[in-house]
């Protein structure tokens, strides 16, 4: 639902990894962002509306994302969605991000989009810490960006998440994700996206900063 910058760019690329698209949108103008190409469909009409999700087969759908430029929309799409169609798999973008927090501990995924972008540019500007990229509705499992003291480049993935009691999710190496094995090296200028508690957040910042320990080099 929206078929704004976010709602178009989203459609085009769902669409490149050979999914089925359909696009809801109260202005029918809007899909002039779709690329000519576009083979999905596009309906027009207001995207928490019953008919409308129905004309656009949400019956048949694996998936709902609510773009639209309106929190309040998007927060009744998506439950819609949920509760009406049993949709699991369901997302819904979010400018206040002190709403967001409470729709995510209510079980519907949001993107705090003012929340977000600022969050990436600081970590980008002061990149010290623990950022947050991913928190599940209980809030007990993240995914945090941190950072991590000299000493531990050349350290094996295996020791890392040893010393921390966490899961090494990726690393973001020259721009592109990597998922690493155990034995993978941690280089100079990789990004650490560990999968942890969020109560032990603080304690992998200490443990990382330190650096590591001669038996977990």
């Amino acid at each position: 639902m929206g078929c704004g910058r976010v709602g178009s760019a989203l459609a085009r690329g769902l669409e490149a990894l050979e999914h089925s698209v359909a696009v809801v949108d109260r202005d029918a103008a809007a899909f002039r962002r779709l690329s000519p190409d576009f083979e999905g469909s596009t309906v027009t009409g207001i995207g928490f509306d019953r008919d409308t999700l129905m004309q656009a087969g949400i019956e048949r759908a694996h998936a709902f994302a609510a773009v639209s430029s309106g929190d309040n929309s998007n927060i009744i799409a998506a439950r819609v969605a949920r509760e009406t169609f049993g949709i699991e798999n369901v997302v819904a973008r979010i400018y206040d991000s002190r709403r967001a927090a409470v729709y995510q501990k209510l079980g519907i995924p949001t993107v705090a989009t003012v929340r977000w972008t600022s969050d990436q540019v600081i970590r980008r500007l002061l990149p010290e810490g623990v950022a947050t990229e991913w928190r599940d509705p209980s809030g007990k499992i993240v995914l945090a960006e941190v950072s991590y003291a000299p000493e531990w480049v050349g350290s094996r993935i295996s020791a890392l998440e040893r010393a921390c009691d966490a899961r090494v999710a990726l690393l973001t190496r020259l721009g592109e994700g990597l998922l690493p094995r155990a034995d993978t090296l941690l280089q100079e200028g990789d990004l650490l996206h560990l999968c942890l508690g969020g109560d032990r957040l603080d304690a992998v910042d200490r443990i990382l900063s330190l650096g590591p320990r001669p038996e977990e080099s």
